[in-house]
């Protein structure tokens, strides 16, 4: 039995309280790792994203705009 498969068996075993606080510490580790690499993505696309703003190679929409088209794609999906 390999490591991970010892390790999953004896968290499965655990009651649910503990299984929900160790799911939550596994996940939070996880996130903290890929926060930063995240953060610096989405200042690459947003820097990206104002220089094609600014030379005029994407036209931009007011957000009212974008929300009500958004909410009646929505209605239109449920």
């Amino acid at each position: 039995m390999s490591e991970l498969e010892e390790l999953t068996a004896r968290a499965v075993a655990l009651p649910a309280r503990s299984r929900a606080e160790l799911a939550e510490i596994l996940i939070q580790s996880i996130e903290e790792v890929d926060s930063e690499a995240i953060k610096a993505a989405w200042l690459v696309e947003i820097r990206r994203r104002d220089q094609e703003i600014r030379a005029g190679a994407a036209v931009a929409r007011a957000a009212d705009e974008v929300l009500r088209a958004a909410r009646e794609q929505l209605r239109c999906a449920m």
